[in-house]
């Protein structure tokens, strides 16, 4: 037969403060870094969709095969998800002509500004070289 003892002395000198022991407010076991949420925010909000052709095949196969078996429930399931993908890719087309409009205005509005600045400091050279000129004379 197993005699149990009393433990409860031991147990109230082991976790005395004087010790040393640090209380789960005072452990450091862990960096804060992690704590940010910064380093968790994806560089595109939603789902990673760089791969919206391959899924939109997929769902595409698998609602055809379902068809095949007789499941329209299952295809139609399938056809939404295709369709969703579908969208995405399309809405991911129109920003991207977006930023390349936005872009090539930019350039157009450098390439003016850049080109009025060389206009403005030929007519600038001549006008110091017609002041000279009517100096000499």
């Amino acid at each position: 037969m197993v005699t149990f003892r009393n433990n409860n002395g031991r147990r109230s000198n082991f976790r005395r403060n004087e010790r040393n022991f640090k209380s789960n407010g005072d452990r450091n076991k862990f960096n804060n870094n992690f704590s940010t949420s910064e380093n968790f925010q994806r560089k595109s909000p939603g789902r990673n969709n760089h791969n919206a052709p391959k899924l939109i095949e997929k769902y595409n196969n698998l609602a055809r095969e379902a068809l095949s078996t007789g499941d329209k429930i299952l295809s139609e399931n399938y056809f939404q998800h295709a369709d969703h993908f579908t969208r995405i890719l399309n809405e991911k087309g129109i920003q991207k002509k977006i930023s390349f409009r936005n872009k090539d205005l930019e350039e157009t509005a450098d390439v003016n500004e850049n080109r009025e600045k060389k206009e403005n400091s030929i007519s600038n050279e001549k006008d110091v070289a017609e002041d000279k000129h009517s100096e000499i004379n």
